[in-house]
């Protein structure tokens, strides 16, 4: 059981490194958010790359964001059958639901995002406007990025369920603690 609480821990502190790169990606925004209303309403200037990147640092929030929620239980799923439930029959949920949904998906969005990520590298797409960003590749490239740490994330949920069925863990002791991350 030691090495599933290892692999757990490792997990967990992967999705944790998503959700702050996400947090870092957050406070950028509001900073670039920002910049643009002072520029634009302060002294007439508009930039669209500035612009861009807004919806670019959004991305990675979202994007990044996806596998710290799901780690630490802030997800979305239909609580009608699951909240209060046993211990047994949420770790089972979890473990179904990371293998046999969250897992595949991940793996699909993965595989089918590196290419959508090359064929937009190998064409050197970038924006339409002109000063706007190049490089459309990079925001593309992190759908495949993020969805791998989904699957990450994924592992490291049906860890924890397999180590609450085990009676070494417990979704309760993790209430108002940041989640199992």
């Amino acid at each position: 059981m030691r090495w599933l609480i290892a692999v757990d821990n490792g997990l967990g502190a992967l999705s944790k490194a998503c959700g702050w790169v996400a947090s870092v990606a957050f406070t950028l925004m509001v900073l670039n958010v920002f910049y643009d209303v002072l520029a634009r309403y302060a002294f007439n200037e508009v930039s669209i790359g500035m612009q861009e990147m807004e919806w670019h640092l959004y991305a990675v929030v979202f994007l990044m964001g996806i596998p710290y929620a799901m780690r630490t239980d802030g997800h979305v799923r239909v609580d009608v059958f699951y909240a209060g439930r046993s211990e047994t029959f949420k770790a089972w949920v979890n473990l179904i639901g990371a293998l046999f949904f969250a897992l595949p998906i991940a793996g699909l969005i993965t595989w089918m995002g590196w290419d959508y990520m090359l064929e937009s590298y190998q064409m050197g797409e970038g924006s339409g406007d002109p000063g706007g960003l190049p490089y459309r590749f990079i925001i593309k490239g992190l759908i495949s990025f993020s969805t791998f740490f989904l699957a990450v994330a994924s592992l490291g949920m049906a860890t924890f369920a397999l180590r609450v069925l085990g009676k070494d863990a417990s979704y309760e002791d993790q209430v108002g603690a940041g989640g199992l991350a």
